[in-house]
């Protein structure tokens, strides 16, 4: 790890991949504290309250999440009352964020949470990720901005300011490899916001701010030649279009789920497809566990 440190800011004069790392973390954590957006998220260390936001700020958007995170929490304000409700109530409540597999798991992490650690969110890096739905970014996240424990926090901004720093492409383990190394472990919650804020309003995707960067001096691509972040694990790609997708589909009939349960007969009008396609489609939500099917109709879980 020192030897690609050293190997991507050799031509900027720097010493050391120690005296580099160390100017780094000052001039990172120096700009963050004075920088971070004022976020509902940011003001809390409550488990539960980071575990939601961070499940429902995948792939969605930070002005929806801000305005739709208070109202699920009044109705499921902590892993015993989302557990105690129907999977269904939780789907139900997630209406208008998107990816509704997200729901289903916060649902059934809040029963496994009820059932193995007394209805209270775990702090261990094992036990969070075994936790359905929690995966590798969700689990350290909660421990550093919940539990204030460290760890090394990898997002897609995150991975797209490593990959301009060192400026080449990484592979996934590379990514968490330079974060392990990087990240504070004095100041857990300040560095993973502050390196994530960085990546989400400087070192941006389509025009980067690099004359306003703290580290721009430091980043070996600098905005010149080929984005090494573009291709890079952990960086976002492309999405198929969701217009005429089988994800809007599945929306379009998790919607009218939640109003009620559907009738078998009216699938392909709510879907808006033919019938072969809607039957796939719902045969696809019934093995995600998202849609309760009999003879008569379909409904959520």
């Amino acid at each position: 790890m020192e030897i690609m440190w050293i190997s991507a800011t050799y031509d900027r004069g720097v010493t050391s991949s120690a005296t580099y790392h160390a100017d780094l973390g000052k001039r990172v954590l120096e700009w963050g504290g004075t920088n971070l957006r004022d976020l509902p998220w940011r003001r809390t260390r409550e488990p539960w309250v980071i575990l939601v936001s961070e499940t429902m700020l995948q792939q969605t958007q930070v002005s929806r999440v801000s305005e739709r995170l208070p109202d699920f929490l009044e109705r499921f304000p902590d892993p015993s009352t989302c557990a105690a409700a129907g999977a269904g109530e939780v789907v139900a409540a997630w209406a208008g964020l998107g990816y509704n597999r997200r729901p289903l798991m916060l649902h059934r992490a809040a029963v496994q949470m009820v059932a193995l650690h007394a209805g209270a969110v775990p702090s261990g890096l094992t036990d969070l990720l075994a936790l359905p739905g929690v995966g590798p970014y969700t689990a350290r996240a909660v421990r550093a901005f919940a539990f204030e424990l460290p760890a090394a926090v990898v997002d897609t901004s995150i991975g797209r300011v490593y990959a301009r720093l060192l400026g080449r492409r990484l592979t996934s383990g590379e990514v968490q490899q330079v974060a392990d190394y990087t990240a504070s472990d004095d100041e857990p919650w300040l560095w993973n916001q502050s390196i994530m804020e960085l990546g989400a309003i400087v070192c941006t995707k389509r025009s980067p701010s690099c004359g306003s960067c703290p580290v721009d001096d430091l980043c070996a691509w600098r905005g010149v030649g080929d984005d090494p972040a573009m291709g890079s694990a952990g960086v976002s790609v492309p999405q198929a279009p969701f217009e005429g997708s089988d994800r809007q589909l599945r929306g379009r009939l998790v919607d009218a789920m939640r109003r009620g349960p559907v009738r078998r007969s009216d699938l392909p009008a709510v879907m808006q497809t033919d019938n072969e396609r809607a039957g796939r489609v719902l045969a696809g939500l019934e093995r995600d566990g998202l849609a309760v099917v009999s003879a008569a109709d379909v409904r959520l879980p």
